[in-house]
């Protein structure tokens, strides 16, 4: 059972979304071709490489792991109870993979009482949320490394944490949560899943070029379309983020998903999620660059010992908007790994939301603990590797 991000069901948005998205889709296609200014490149340029670098990659992911999840009929709950000296090691690797499903599934379990405290301090910690999507797209060497230095950070500080506190230490128990008969709400079209789908099956081609340096918009260029690929990614992007956006209108919720659930469904919605946030995190940082013609690198670099304590400070905050916010400035060479290090270490993603919502207390002692290793590891990096290098 998977406990993720769904937005709130509203019976005519369902119904006729598409009459909302469909003329906004052609109205972007129109601007795409008729606008020539430089505001309006960086939004092009931004929508479109957040759909062909990061979501064909999120969605292809995602894809996979609720395949696994569906098929297979894992239970996390059972095989942690049945194999108890893994559970902190399980629980780690759960929240090291990209994305918040894993760790919220530990979170899950333990407001169900069958996992520790020390399991929810462990995948919290492990966890880098959906920002892992976007480094590992962008730098799958690095995404890789920081998702083993969180898994072992996770995975350590688990362990001290159930060593200075007992088992059941602030579990529920005769308070557990009845999550059994909560139901799904999703709030698209068929219609609109469909286009999405056509519209994944070149995109995720057309990222897997542009992962290898292929410029795709030079070898399709002709006479009608300057940048077809461009096109492309623009067009995929804007169909993502309104998915998203326009039922959040309407507000959003969590809700239970069961593995009865549509894979496809469940992987565009989340997809579509992630790619949300990746366009306003892309929007956000490019429009300030450009509209304050400021040099942050020279701000940063000003008080370089002060950066990696601010994306912790920035890893509290729930959510995993921020995060991307995080993970876009170091991939644009703004601040150093080692606070993308503890920005992945101290921040919870969307894990944070459940577990606020179900066990306060516990989601921010959790929070709190999350903070040492971060602090250390991030810091342990900067003078061991980065100072030493400058």
């Amino acid at each position: 059972m998977n406990f993720y991000l769904q937005q709130s069901a509203n019976p005519f948005l369902v119904r006729y979304q598409q009459f909302f998205i469909f003329p906004f889709l052609l109205l972007c296609f129109y601007l795409f071709f008729n606008l020539d200014h430089q505001v309006w490149y960086i939004v092009q340029k931004s929508i479109s490489d957040a759909y062909i670098q990061v979501s064909t990659f999120v969605a292809a992911t995602l894809l996979f792991f609720y395949s696994l999840e569906k098929y297979f009929k894992l239970d996390v709950g059972t095989f942690l109870q049945k194999h108890p000296k893994f559970e902190i090691v399980t629980s780690s690797f759960l929240g090291a993979l990209p994305g918040c499903g894993g760790a919220i599934m530990v979170i899950t379990q333990y407001i169900r009482g069958k996992v520790s405290f020390g399991a929810v301090v462990a995948t919290l910690t492990a966890t880098m949320g959906d920002a892992a999507f976007l480094l590992i797209a962008k730098e799958p060497f690095v995404g890789l490394c920081v998702m083993i230095v969180g898994f072992v950070a996770g995975a350590f500080s688990g362990l001290i944490v159930n060593l200075i506190h007992n088992k059941n230490f602030l579990n529920l128990n005769n308070k557990e949560a009845d999550l059994s008969n909560e139901k799904p709400l999703f709030n698209t079209s068929s219609s609109l899943d469909l286009c999405w789908i056509i519209l994944f099956v070149p995109g995720i081609f057309i990222g897997l070029m542009t992962a290898f340096q292929i410029d795709l918009d030079s070898y399709f260029e002709n006479h009608w379309i300057n940048k077809p690929a461009t096109l492309f990614g623009f067009i995929a992007g804007c169909l993502c983020f309104l998915m998203w956006f326009v039922p959040r209108i309407c507000g959003f919720k969590y809700q239970i998903s069961t593995n009865k659930e549509r894979v496809i469904r469940r992987t565009v919605s989340d997809t579509n999620f992630v790619t949300g946030w990746v366009i306003m995190a892309f929007l956000a940082f490019e429009l300030t660059i450009y509209f304050t013609d400021s040099n942050l690198a020279s701000i940063f670099n000003a008080y370089i010992y002060y950066v990696p304590l601010f994306a912790v400070l920035i890893g509290f905050l729930p959510g995993c908007g921020p995060q991307i916010l995080v993970t876009t400035m170091y991939l644009s060479g703004y601040i150093p790994l080692s606070a993308q290090l503890g920005n992945a270490i101290a921040n919870d993603g969307d894990a944070l939301f459940p577990a606020i919502a179900m066990h306060p207390k516990a989601a921010i002692i959790a929070t709190i603990y999350s903070a040492f290793p971060a602090l250390i590891v991030s810091y342990a990096y900067m003078f061991l590797i980065e100072i030493k290098f400058l």
